[in-house]
């Protein structure tokens, strides 16, 4: 019969002590994460939160000098995704600093990483929630 490797084991324990004692560090870290997108014309620049929810939206006025609501509403959505991007990966540098890799992985049922849940847009969800449908 094999012994266990007791090194690895306490060193995987001292790992998740130490996660654990830095929890509420690392959510009040992650809360006040801030995402900033543009437009590729720079005429949309969006602000979102850590959980991608809108906190601020600029439009640069000569945008209304050729009126065209549907670029503009394009404009906007890139910006918006360019900016949940930009908090995605503050996000996942955040957890990456605070939890050993050996502890992330596997984290949730169908994803490999941790970073597979993270950087999955709601608009993707919903793709893949209706092609499975079909």
């Amino acid at each position: 019969m094999e012994r266990p490797d007791w090194a690895s084991l306490h060193s995987v324990v001292d790992d998740l002590k130490r996660a654990i004692g830095s929890l509420d560090e690392t959510q009040k870290r992650i809360a006040r994460i801030t995402g900033t997108g543009y437009s590729p014309d720079r005429m949309v620049k969006v602000v979102v939160g850590p959980r991608g929810q809108l906190v601020d939206i600029e439009i640069d006025p000569r945008v209304f000098r050729n009126p065209d609501s549907r670029g503009l509403a394009d404009a906007i959505l890139v910006a918006a995704r360019n900016a949940v991007n930009d908090a995605n990966g503050k996000t996942t540098t955040i957890v990456n600093e605070a939890v050993p890799v050996h502890l992330r992985r596997g984290m949730f049922a169908g994803e490999d990483q941790l970073e597979g849940v993270i950087t999955r847009h709601d608009g993707d969800l919903n793709e893949d929630e209706g092609s499975s449908r079909r």
